[in-house]
């Protein structure tokens, strides 16, 4: 039994940085994507938390920066370092801690590493970590991790344009909620064409949507390998 684990998920955890959600994030993804390579080293997890694609904000963080994280995570027992390697491997310890199950864990990691999003985003995003059924299904454990207590995710009130509300993590402190449109108005005459325009155009975003993750699945997948070898890509954008 991990005692240390769970005397950490007894104590009122601190707000992480956004780096350390961020390492949090990688390992997970990594873990559920390329488990062959689970724990990962230093190399390969700084290069995850500096991908291009699959990330909201995009960032550009040094080995040592990530290491500094890794240690303040370590203090917190969210990460652990494998035990079984010559090189040092890291590993994450969140449902543990937080004492969630996967599929939150999975929802988790999706708004760690892409920021807000809908319920239906986080389903489709998701889908390499955990299969959800529906898009119900989803909103079932956000709503399940909001009534955790403390709340771990919050719903975001609807802006001006948005037809569904965000979700986001509270991991990182409280975020400001946006404040939802009130009275806005339409013409009723117009309302059907304007539904079905809609969906005809929901269902395009969510085409184009598949394409572009299948896109950034391999992107994502070469910077890691890439990674793991110590092969700079940022040296062949240039040749290119």
């Amino acid at each position: 039994m991990n005692t240390e684990s769970d005397a950490a998920a007894r104590q009122p955890m601190r707000s992480l940085t956004p780096l350390e959600a961020r390492v949090l994030g990688v390992l997970v993804e990594k873990e559920r994507t390329v488990p062959d390579t689970y724990p990962l080293s230093l190399n390969a997890l700084t290069a995850g938390c500096n991908q291009k694609t699959a990330r909201s904000p995009v960032m550009s963080v040094t080995d040592a920066d990530v290491l500094t994280a890794i240690d303040s995570l370590k203090r917190l027992s969210l990460v652990l370092e494998a035990s079984s390697s010559r090189v040092p491997r890291f590993e994450h310890n969140m449902d543990r801690v937080l004492r969630i199950p996967s599929q939150a864990v999975a929802l988790l990691t999706m708004l760690f590493l892409r920021g807000p999003q809908t319920a239906a985003e986080l389903r489709l995003n998701s889908a390499r970590l955990h299969g959800f059924a529906d898009t119900s299904s989803v909103e079932a454990f956000l709503d399940e991790l909001a009534a955790h207590d403390p709340p771990r995710v919050v719903r975001l009130s609807r802006t001006p344009g948005e037809r569904e509300s965000r979700w986001m993590h509270l991991l990182c402190g409280e975020v400001a909620l946006t404040e939802a449109p009130r009275g806005a108005a339409f013409d009723d005459s117009g309302a059907s064409g304007a539904s079905a325009a809609s969906a005809d155009l929901d269902l395009l975003k969510a085409e184009h949507k598949h394409l572009a993750d299948e896109v950034a699945r391999l992107q994502a997948l070469v910077e890691y390998m890439a990674g793991e070898l110590g092969i700079n890509l940022d040296k062949f954008t240039r040749e290119s």
